[in-house]
């Protein structure tokens, strides 16, 4: 068939000079920021870690692709914006990508096609899948050079909308939409990603959350015994399943907490107190905290609970955590340590919106949770660029588009000889300095 791509085409013509173009400029990548990624993939050895712990039935003396390889492409695919396996047919023979997959450019045989990628999306199994999200708990321990005192890890589910009849896909009323609401677990303060975990489109029971967070937990403390772990969450995980297993286990929690008519009369005293306040000094608002103690029907014991209380010219709003920690105060429980959870949702965006993780299109659900770890890796691997950035730099807390779109997508020019590969990056790149840095920061071997 003919390639039409190399034929010429036309613009308008500056300053009486006729203006043409084609697509005929040789081993030229759009993606030469790649090769930052691959130093990071290698530095981690996230896609042998990956395919360490995935069965390969395959003829070892007639692979062509080694699954490491085909692991590690799509997940630099999807970390430079390309989210489909259809996309790695027309990357397959990108000489950036070849490079940062360890083939040479123009002698190197082509990378795998998407067949080849959706077969292994499909391959592993329920067991596979639980060592995988063992393997990425692992990386988010090895993340640290020594274990921390303590780390504070958010938990939080997203809704993920399907358009088919995927397994594990349900009708949500509140969303009004068929979906997953995948968990998400992070370790915010760092924004490190810590579990991924597909599940169906509704909101999780106790006796679920309790089996999610006691795997996450033993799994930390494999390699951490003496780090503190807290737990945060919204409401959704205030269950009293929850609540018992981190009491018994010596975990610390945070959750919201659904109000109460016997929980309001607790706190009525304070309550009304902000709400003559606010009525006397004719404020728009005045805000409080308390702080009591309180025990539902399904729990077993009394719990500590710290309330926000505002009152406002349109009413009186009160919000409530349940938390097993025994100091500070209401105001520093509420205000510090539960609020500071919203950070998470900004983690989650970079996950779902930016990174497309919400691209569970598969019929399985095993192919689906599969995508969540891919995802995950190329959120490490954007993750490890930007924390090599230099902390007084603008981009040192960029988004994820920022940096895909600032030091992921250079154009470079690759040329191979006899004796060496050469990149040619564009003399005009506005990044150029700050590129050359990572380049020798992210390299292996650097700490």
């Amino acid at each position: 068939m003919t390639d039409d791509t190399t034929l010429p085409f036309w613009f308008p013509a500056i300053r009486g000079k006729k203006l043409t173009a084609a697509f005929d400029g040789g081993r030229l990548s759009s993606d030469g920021g790649v090769m930052l990624l691959a130093e990071a993939a290698r530095r981690m050895g996230i896609a042998e870690k990956l395919a360490a712990v995935i069965p390969d039935p395959r003829d070892p003396t007639r692979v062509v692709h080694p699954l490491p390889e085909i692991l590690l492409a799509r997940i630099l695919a999807i970390a430079c914006g390309y989210e489909d396996a259809d996309d790695l047919d027309a990357l397959r023979a990108d000489p950036a990508f070849k490079l940062a997959c360890g083939r040479l450019p123009e002698s190197g045989t082509d990378l795998m096609s998407q067949p080849t990628v959706s077969r292994w999306e499909n391959a592993p199994g329920l067991r596979d899948l639980v060592r995988l999200g063992r393997v990425m708990v692992d990386l988010y321990c090895a993340s640290y050079a020594r274990p921390p005192e303590a780390v504070v890890l958010d938990i939080d589910d997203t809704v993920d909308v399907v358009h088919g009849h995927q397994q594990l896909s349900l009708f949500n009323a509140h969303y009004d939409e068929r979906c997953f609401l995948p968990i998400h677990v992070y370790d915010t303060a760092t924004g490190r990603p810590v579990a991924m975990i597909l599940r169906p489109g509704k909101t999780p029971s106790g006796t679920e959350v309790r089996g999610h967070v006691r795997r996450l937990v033993r799994r930390i403390r494999r390699c951490w015994p003496t780090t503190r772990i807290t737990i945060r969450g919204d409401a959704h995980y205030s269950r009293p399943e929850v609540m018992d297993w981190c009491e018994a286990n010596g975990v610390d929690y945070v959750f919201g907490l659904t109000g109460t008519k016997p929980l309001a009369a607790k706190l009525e005293e304070v309550a009304d107190a902000i709400r003559v306040e606010r009525a006397v000094e004719d404020m728009d608002a005045v805000r409080g905290f308390a702080e009591t103690t309180h025990a539902a029907k399904s729990w077993k014991r009394q719990r500590r609970v710290s309330a926000r209380i505002e009152a406002t010219r349109l009413g009186l709003d009160i919000r409530y955590v349940v938390t097993n920690i025994a100091t500070g105060t209401a105001e520093w429980l509420y205000a510090d340590l539960y609020c500071a959870r919203g950070q998470a949702e900004n983690l989650i965006k970079l996950h779902k919106a930016q990174l497309a993780s919400d691209r569970t299109s598969c019929r399985a659900a095993t192919a689906n949770q599969m995508r969540l770890v891919l995802h995950t890796a190329a959120y490490w691997l954007i993750l490890a660029v930007r924390d090599a950035i230099p902390k007084a730099h603008a981009l040192a807390k960029a988004e994820f588009t920022t940096i895909r779109l600032r030091l992921l997508k250079v154009a470079a020019r690759v040329t191979e000889t006899a004796s060496r590969v050469r990149v040619a990056f564009a003399s005009a790149c506005p990044d150029a300095v700050l590129f050359r840095h990572l380049a020798g920061s992210i390299r292996p071997g650097v700490p």
